[in-house]
């Protein structure tokens, strides 16, 4: 979580700091799409560790980015959702996913 006093002066280096690793963006990515539950996500980000899902989540509940819902039922189910500023992300996401595809066509 950056704190208010620890923000960079600079508001790229302040989104860099809130959703620059390669999970956070395809945690955003995943939960534009709707609620998830952590096995979920866990199932559809190949190659992430438990550890570093369970820290990108908190990290990103704590930011505001997301809000996680748990459940009292037995078994336990917690599902997580983009807030409103998560929400907010998604003309982001969307310009780098179509920057993506040009850069996929024009390389091949």
């Amino acid at each position: 979580m950056i704190k208010k006093e620890n923000m960079p002066e600079c508001p790229v280096a302040t989104t860099v700091g809130l959703i620059g690793s390669k999970w956070k963006l395809l945690i955003l990515r995943d939960l534009l799409t709707g609620p998830k539950r952590y096995s979920e996500l866990k199932k559809s980000l190949s190659g992430i560790s438990q550890k570093v899902l369970t820290s990108s989540l908190k990290s990103m509940v704590e930011d505001g980015l997301v809000i996680k819902i748990s459940y009292p039922e037995v078994p336990p189910r917690v599902e997580y959702s983009l807030s409103l500023l998560g929400e907010s992300m998604k003309p982001v996401i969307q310009v780098m996913e179509q920057w993506g595809k040009d850069y996929k066509q024009k390389r091949q």
